[in-house]
């Protein structure tokens, strides 16, 4: 009971020491972080924001005309992000999905609407300035067609395409080349270096072999005469 008793006396010792401590159980770490996500992602919906950034917090829907614009402006340019396009890459994109026709529109027409759409002191179209831009071609390539009406028809044409690349360019045959290749047209030390079928002999072609068998050059029974003395004797008459 003393042990007790002194207890109590130093708890109060303790209290009168600090008095601004409060009485109050603390809470747990874990609660108080689960608390702060969840009012931190109900301010974020509440906003209309995501934690990766300002904005809608559903992803925006990219239309197919819209994409196959990206597409073609970073088109040969590893520094474009997408967001404007080149003239050389729009005459391109015309010509790729058959909006020049060579009657109604040319490039020459295309060029001149490109210039046309674009900001004077830039050299680039953003995605709305294309659109404008499509519309100037489509009420010249569509006459007969309402201005909506035209620009669905031209819209049909680049939805969902891309840039055309070409083939590798292939070698084209040569006779002077051909000639020059022919193993069996070659003469001299040149010859020496093939065999009949065209194949390099490797070192054997570019260095002269000392023969050192004792036969003559263009000798072609060589061993044949060991051969023919060391033929087995097995029945023979002695």
């Amino acid at each position: 009971m003393a042990d007790h008793k002194d207890n109590i006396d130093d708890f109060k010792v303790q209290t009168a020491k600090h008095p601004n401590m409060s009485s109050a159980p603390l809470r747990p770490h874990s609660d108080t972080q689960s608390k702060d996500r969840t009012s931190k992602r109900l301010s974020t919906e509440s906003n209309g924001t995501s934690d990766g950034g300002v904005g809608s917090s559903t992803p925006v829907e990219v239309t197919a005309l819209e994409e196959s614009f990206r597409r073609f402006a970073i088109h040969g340019d590893t520094r474009a992000t997408g967001k404007d396009m080149h003239g050389k890459n729009w005459s391109k994109l015309c010509k790729d999905c058959g909006v020049i026709d060579g009657k109604n529109i040319t490039l020459t027409d295309v060029d001149i609407v490109f210039s046309k759409v674009k900001k004077k002191s830039c050299r680039t179209i953003t995605f709305d300035e294309f659109k404008m831009a499509l519309g100037e071609l489509a009420r010249k390539k569509y006459k007969e067609k309402s201005g909506e009406e035209a620009e669905a028809e031209v819209f049909k044409l680049i939805e969902g395409k891309a840039p055309i690349i070409a083939g590798v360019t292939r070698a084209v045959a040569s006779p002077t080349v051909s000639r020059l290749t022919d193993t069996t047209k070659f003469t001299g030390s040149h010859k020496e270096r093939f065999d009949d079928t065209g194949r390099g002999k490797g070192k054997a072609g570019r260095v002269d072999v000392v023969d050192t068998s004792g036969y003559v050059s263009g000798y072609k029974h060589q061993g044949s005469y060991e051969k023919k003395v060391n033929k087995p004797t097995a029945g023979r008459p002695m």
